[in-house]
């Protein structure tokens, strides 16, 4: 009979409920759903907006509006009391029904709070159909709006209600800026398109499907969210694929980036690193990367070394490799890879050519490499890059602003007045570190001296406008290779226009990419390599690895050139930091007081400039369209920046320095 049976239900669902509460006990946590009015004592009427009749997910409902009744559940609305209470007795009644024909009519009367639920009516309901499964639950709904803040769950919520009032999900609840811009991307969807019934049923089902992969693969209950999970899927696999994949496929593809999703979802764990130094490795570390006699190595470039000056330094690393090493290592360079799928077919091959480790070259192969490294997690992936936030993969790049500093001091020593201008590549991370050190060089020789910046990513002839404006000392891009044929082009480096009209180069920074991985390819064939699979590395080097030197023009004079070379070495040797001073932005703060270094990744994350720079970092609607992929990979705000839908990669990545 009905009756018995639900009874049955409610003794199943109270001894679940006993269980889940000693467990949450014994962890110490809450053992009741959560209170609205203990969350939110005092709501305005206008912070409230009345939604209607809405079908909401039932793992969001997470609390109570009051706490009048939540000893009679635990956060999962599961029962807690006897079976002999007037609460047992309802909620068996209620059961009944819903084993009936007659069913559960009645919606439930909820508020929504930035994105979970809170019932005011209708708790035993959520119960009887949470305990039966229902994924789903139909409810009166009325939204409570937070006041807008800089909170970074705040403003992802804010831009929750856009994506709502397309799609009308709850499904997705993001906790970061910019991630619903990010999953429409991956829909191949535009913020604002309106979705149809077919495309939300899809996406429901898919979700689903994605969430029961998710939940067979967390066992551990990290704190990451099945959407954050499906985001970083969705980098490395077509959405199409939800839909074509079988259950223990999709489970395998999600099982070999698990790791890279929870470090992407924790970047606090990204390690900045300044030198290749030895590792700390156990036995297993030995069995798994065991010392090598002979060591393959691919670079994968996008372009070629006649075309670009950036391919170019890094082949003349892989040429410097070669020479070092010797017989010890084989070098292969794959050219091309001006798409993902280009750059994937290249690695592949690189792969059955037998590569140890791969080395992308360059920011915008990113997403290939992630992609490989979950195919082929026997081989070691590098990309040159900086703050990525995965753990299959490392990424490496240059300390340039220590470069910079110098070539500012020789900067402020040559100017003839006291203004010099800056042309800056792209707001991407390290940029504002290299100009605030050029800034500070040259307040080093010339203490009044201001640094007219300009941004080569923005629409303009910049340089002409300086020279128009009387400016005769310019910093541009710097030197890829250590050859001085690029100095002495005098668009590359820093350089002065004299008297009559001619451009005289005075230095620049390079990239010696060779030194780099020299030292990789040595800890690989001694072994000294630990496969951390839970702790993102990046790699950023500087003069003491001589990975960055300092190319000196012949005609700078004597005086300024011997102040260079001892800035030079008191660099190489870490006896002299530039940032080792007081230092006030442009808005007045106190950045350093002068009496501590500034942390690598403080350095790194730089988004303000020096008080004698005269410039702003350029907003995303003054950046030229084929710079928006680069600032979209590296910025420093890149969460403004746009999402779209995938095409060629290639772009000018010689103006990255």
């Amino acid at each position: 009979m009905p009756t018995q049976i639900a009874m049955e239900e409610y003794a199943a669902a109270l001894r679940q409920g006993l269980k889940e509460k000693a467990e949450l006990e014994a962890a110490g946590k809450r053992t009741n759903p959560e209170v609205l009015d203990e969350l939110l004592p005092d709501v305005a009427t206008e912070m409230t907006r009345d939604l209607g009749l809405v079908e909401i997910p039932a793992d969001r409902i997470i609390g109570t509006k009051s706490a009048g009744r939540i000893t009679a559940f635990t956060p999962q609305f599961r029962p807690l009391l006897e079976a002999n209470s007037e609460f047992a007795s309802k909620w068996i009644s209620l059961c009944d029904a819903h084993l009936g024909s007659t069913g559960i009519r009645d919606p439930i009367f909820c508020y929504e709070y930035l994105g979970n639920f809170y019932v005011q009516e209708g708790n035993k309901r959520v119960s009887v159909l949470r305990h039966f499964g229902a994924t789903r639950i139909p409810a009166t709904v009325r939204r409570i709006l937070p006041a807008p803040s800089d909170d970074p769950r705040v403003q992802a919520y804010y831009e929750f209600l856009e994506f709502f009032k397309t799609t009308k999900l709850y499904t997705v609840q993001y906790r970061r800026p910019a991630d619903y811009a990010k999953l429409l991307s991956y829909l191949g969807k535009k913020p604002g398109e309106p979705w149809t019934e077919r495309e939300i049923r899809t996406f429901k089902a898919y979700f689903q499907y994605f969430q029961d992969a998710f939940q067979a693969i967390n066992t551990r209950g990290e704190d990451v969210l099945p959407e954050e999970a499906l985001l970083h899927w969705l980098q490395l696999y077509p959405y199409a694929d939800l839909g074509k994949l079988s259950a223990p496929e999709l489970k395998k593809t999600l099982a070999s980036v698990w790791e890279d999703v929870l470090s992407s979802t924790r970047p606090d764990t990204v390690r900045v690193q300044t030198r290749v130094a030895p590792e700390k490795r156990g036995i297993l570390d030995r069995i798994i990367s065991p010392s090598l006699e002979h060591l393959n190595v691919a670079f994968i470039h996008q372009l070629t070394p006649a075309t670009s000056g950036w391919a170019l330094g890094h082949e003349q690393g892989a040429e410097y490799l070669k020479e070092s090493l010797g017989d010890r290592v084989t070098v292969r360079s794959y050219y091309g890879a001006n798409t993902t799928e280009d750059a994937l077919y290249a690695i592949k091959e690189a792969v059955q050519d037998g590569a140890h480790v791969v080395f992308t070259t360059a920011p915008p192969l990113r997403r290939a490499t992630l992609k490989a490294a979950a195919e082929y997690p026997r081989v070691h992936f590098l990309n040159c890059s900086v703050d990525q936030p995965y753990s299959s993969i490392r990424s490496y790049y240059g300390r340039v602003y220590e470069g910079k500093f110098i070539t500012g001091a020789i900067a402020g020593a040559m100017a003839q007045d006291d203004r010099i201008g800056y042309l800056a590549s792209y707001p991407i991370y390290g940029v504002p570190a290299s100009i605030n050190a050029f800034a500070l060089g040259a307040q080093l020789t010339n203490p009044r001296a201001q640094i007219e910046l300009r941004w080569s990513c923005v629409k303009g002839n910049h340089q002409a406008d300086l020279f128009a404006d009387g400016i005769r000392v310019i910093s541009n891009r710097d030197t890829p290779v250590q050859s001085g044929m690029y100095l002495d082009f005098c668009s590359y480096g820093t350089y002065l226009l004299n008297d009559i009209g001619g451009l005289i180069p005075l230095a620049s920074p390079v990239w010696v990419w060779g030194k780099f991985y020299e030292a990789v390819a040595k800890k690989l064939l001694s072994g000294d390599w630990k496969n951390e699979k839970t702790q993102p590395k990046n790699y950023w080097l500087g003069m003491d690895s001589g990975v960055i030197d300092l190319n000196l023009s012949e005609k700078l004079p004597e005086g300024v050139r011997t102040m260079a070379r001892i800035l030079k070495k008191d660099l190489a040797t870490r006896t002299l930091d530039p940032f080792f001073r007081k230092i006030t932005a442009q808005d007045g703060t106190v950045k350093n007081d002068g009496s501590r270094s500034l942390p690598p990744d403080e350095i790194l994350h730089m988004d303000w400039l020096c008080s004698n720079v005269i410039g702003s970092i350029p907003t995303v609607g003054e950046l030229l369209p084929m710079s928006i992929p680069m600032v979209r990979e590296l910025g420093i705000h890149r969460q403004t920046i746009p999402m779209e839908k995938e095409g060629p990669i290639h772009e000018d990545i010689d103006r990255i320095r």
